[in-house]
């Protein structure tokens, strides 16, 4: 009696359906062991989300670029950039540089 009783109970009844066996192997495989499981979608998410920034990154540095490229169109300013990254200089010229300690003691 007490086994019958058992098998009468709703969860146990649910859980021994035929669609619940086959269901619940099936869907432990596709959200962890398949190919195309829920853990590689989710690594592929936060590469898309890397990567997105990276561009966005990339673009902002385009056009700062296009920006310095506009710039250097004008002799004086291309004088001035290449002293100022390049330290470039005339002839018969002496540039110093002047470094500050920043740091307090």
């Amino acid at each position: 009696m007490s086994f019958n009783k058992f098998r009468k109970n709703k969860i146990i009844k649910f859980f021994t359906n035929i669609f619940v066996l086959i269901l619940i192997p099936f869907l432990i495989w596709m959200f962890f062991f398949d190919e195309n499981s829920y853990l590689v979608h989710r690594k592929f998410n936060n590469e898309i989300t890397d990567l997105e920034s990276t561009i966005s990154y990339y673009q902002k540095k385009i056009i700062e670029d296009k920006a310095t490229i506009k710039n250097l169109k004008d002799s004086l300013q291309l004088e001035r950039f290449a002293r100022e990254k390049y330290f470039m200089k005339k002839e018969n010229e002496d540039i110093y540089l002047i470094e500050f300690d920043t740091l307090e003691k």
